[in-house]
């Protein structure tokens, strides 16, 4: 279910965990009151060292998308499908920002840019 951690593009391990299981929870994936597998067999799934997969979870914890039940393990919250949304939404914004700024200082026209957008669209929303 978990991508693989590619350790090579900038983004803290720990963090990649935690975003994917925020991505994983926003489409459904996992639902609220659902456990989350322990930190040994995420660690393995993921092929990451266990701390960082603790690291990741107390992250998860402190944004209320995961809480710790005692002796059971982590469930997802009852808001994390919420919350969880709303982080993919802005980590896009910023994505999308990202690239028009990008066209922008290469002196790409807004025609193209909208045009590649429309064309992009209509591919994937058929």
């Amino acid at each position: 279910m978990f991508p693989s951690i590619d350790p090579q593009n900038g983004i803290p391990i720990f963090e990649q965990v935690c975003r994917q299981v925020k991505y994983a929870i926003a489409q459904g994936a996992y639902h609220s009151g659902e456990m989350l597998p322990s930190v040994r067999e995420m660690a393995q799934k993921m092929a990451v060292n266990p701390n960082t997969v603790s690291r990741s979870y107390r992250e998860l914890q402190r944004e209320e998308i995961i809480e710790a039940i005692r002796g059971t393990g982590m469930q997802i919250t009852p808001n994390a499908t919420a919350l969880c949304k709303k982080e993919r939404k802005r980590l896009i914004q910023e994505r999308i920002s990202s690239v028009l700024q990008e066209a922008h200082a290469s002196q790409v026209s807004k025609s193209d840019i909208l045009g590649w957008l429309e064309k992009e669209v209509q591919r994937l929303w058929k």
